[in-house]
């Protein structure tokens, strides 16, 4: 961060570099570009937040969890060639 020394530096280099006869044009100039670069700044927030509200994210789809305990497949069929033991 610049403390007021170097900020008078460099004013003082800017001065003797363009004179005091364009200094009020330099600093109207710089005025309307960070107005400008603002200005832009702002419309492009703007549009991203009119997208964001216009698509909102679909929900994701819910699984569903099976209590425990709960078999989640069918039991198997006994085969054709088994016998039953009973005696």
């Amino acid at each position: 961060m610049l403390g007021w020394p170097e900020i008078v530096g460099i004013l003082v280099v800017v001065l003797i570099l363009f004179g005091a006869k364009k200094l009020p044009e330099l600093a109207k100039g710089l005025g309307q570009g960070i107005k400008e670069f603002k200005k832009a700044t702002k419309d492009v927030q703007d549009d991203l937040h009119r997208a964001i509200e216009d698509h909102p994210d679909p929900e994701p789809p819910r699984r569903t969890i099976p209590p425990v305990g709960v078999e989640t497949s069918a039991p198997s069929a006994p085969s054709k060639g088994a016998t039953n033991s009973q005696g």
